[in-house]
């Protein structure tokens, strides 16, 4: 059975409520069958949205640390009873494998609790000023408080966590968040929406704290051009995030954009180990994440082994149902993804490329594994998106890691060595967000900085560092009578 049954009060959570919206269905992306009708907001529910959260911009400010806490931690506690029933969602509008699904519930457990544990380390710090004569006699100390109304707005890709992201660390700080999902996956997050609310208002959060209207562009250009608005969180591709920094100048903006996440295969490396790690982070929730495997640059000695190795597993990636226990891959998110990614791959091939595995032209689109794919063509140079990945033999390390660096994009990235002096050239030299080493660039824990360079963003999500980010220094300069 492909229907959900929504446990949640019909409509969007607006305001004190939740207010009646017109429907469009929700589709499974494996077979294209309705899993739930979800609302569809417009620009006026928008600003009425907006509006309830001004409104209620100082009430949360002011709640007590406890009451923050606690409101997090009883979501968190609710949402860990359904988990089962989150992943099987998560499924059916995502289209993601349930391996992927069960790895998202597990994670925005992770960030929910994490979050929670942030309320109680938002402090300050004295300063010295008395460092000038003129400071003498002064005491002066420093405070964080929220800086209002924060706008999330989240990708299809993970929609639980992404939403998460955004809300949890917004009400760690002290602040109302709009929370604007994907319009292709709004269930999940309309569900969180309800759990927060309910966990809020068993402990004397108002229930315009946590805010969620779907919709297309008009919503989303009336949520980031408001200026009573304080920040706006994005997540999505470098070309949305682009227009909403523009649009909502100069209000503050977070951006988590795109990618083209590389690995380096150096010589001196475990390449089997290697060739499961590009298995392992090229293909998960079928290529749709954005620190997903997309370039692989190995090493001269170590190409055609390595080449070989990574042929043979791929060819053996179980692929279908997302239902199945056993599915690695699957649809992707719409037919439309699905001929992009097919377009690309063409375009590669007719520019000299050649698929060394999969790629062909079945329901469900095969992992594939491209080589000889030129400068200059989307399959290198920008975010697929899909089940692919690009293979390119090079003469060295140095030149590895300056192949990195030649592009837009600058998320993660990762190296595969057995040697500290190239895993601390990585470090030092590659211009990305994160460096990982031995391991997939798709390692995340959600409670470390995450965040890009260049066209991959701008700012830092893990609750730590989002709640930097969603709050403002109040600097207090006391001279006692």
């Amino acid at each position: 059975m492909n229907h959900f049954e929504a446990p949640y009060p019909a409509g969007l959570p607006i305001g004190d409520g939740w207010v009646p919206a017109p429907t469009a269905p929700v589709r499974f992306p494996y077979d294209g069958s309705p899993v739930a009708p979800a609302p569809v907001g417009d620009a006026v529910l928008a600003r009425t949205a907006l509006d309830a959260a001004v409104a209620a911009a100082e009430t949360v400010a002011r709640l007590p640390s406890h009451v923050r806490r606690a409101a997090l931690l009883h979501a968190r506690d609710a949402l860990a009873a359904r988990r089962a029933e989150f992943e099987r969602l998560l499924v059916l509008e995502t289209g993601k494998p349930l391996v992927d699904c069960r790895t998202e519930v597990a994670r925005t457990l992770v960030t929910l609790e994490t979050a929670a544990e942030e309320v109680a380390r938002l402090h300050g710090e004295t300063v010295p000023l008395d460092l000038l004569p003129s400071g003498e006699g002064l005491i002066g100390f420093w405070t964080r408080r929220p800086v209002g109304v924060v706008v999330g707005i989240a990708g299809f890709n993970y929609p639980l966590l992404l939403a998460t992201h955004k809300i949890a660390p917004a009400l760690a700080a002290g602040c109302p968040v709009v929370c604007k999902p994907a319009p292709q996956t709004p269930l999940a997050t309309l569900w969180l929406a309800h759990l927060l609310r309910e966990a809020g208002g068993a402990v004397g959060m108002p229930p315009e704290a946590v805010q969620v209207v779907t919709g297309g562009v008009d919503v989303g250009e009336t949520l980031v051009t408001d200026r009573r608005v304080g920040a706006v969180s994005f997540t999505g591709s470098a070309a949305v995030g682009h227009t909403i920094a523009r649009a909502a100048a100069p209000t503050k903006v977070l951006l988590e954009l795109g990618s083209n996440a590389a690995l380096v295969v150096a010589a001196d490396a475990d390449v089997a180990a290697a060739a499961d790690a590009v298995v392992r982070g090229g293909y998960y929730a079928s290529g749709q994440a954005c620190i997903s495997v997309q370039r692989v640059l190995v090493e001269a000695p170590v190409a055609e082994e390595f080449l070989g190795l990574l042929a043979d597993r791929v060819a053996a990636i179980p692929v279908g149902d997302p239902r199945d226990e056993s599915t690695r891959v699957a649809a992707l998110i719409d037919a439309r993804s699905t001929g992009r990614v097919r377009g690309w791959i063409a375009d590669a091939v007719a520019a000299g490329a050649k698929v060394v595995a999969g790629g062909d032209d079945g329901p469900v689109l095969r992992p594939a594994v491209l080589t000889g794919v030129p400068d200059g063509l989307p399959a290198w140079d920008e975010e697929i998106f899909g089940p692919v990945v690009c293979v390119r033999t090079v003469p060295d390390v140095d030149t590895a890691l300056d192949l990195v660096n030649r592009s837009r994009y600058g998320l993660h990235a990762s190296v595969y060595t057995r040697s500290l002096a190239t895993a601390f050239a990585a470090v030092e030299r590659l211009q990305v967000g994160g460096v990982v080493v031995n391991e997939v660039p798709g390692f995340r824990a959600d409670n470390m900085p995450y965040g890009g360079v260049k066209d991959s963003g701008v700012g830092r999500e893990g609750p730590r560092f989002a709640v930097e980010e969603l709050t403002v220094t109040r600097m207090a300069i006391i001279r006692p009578m």
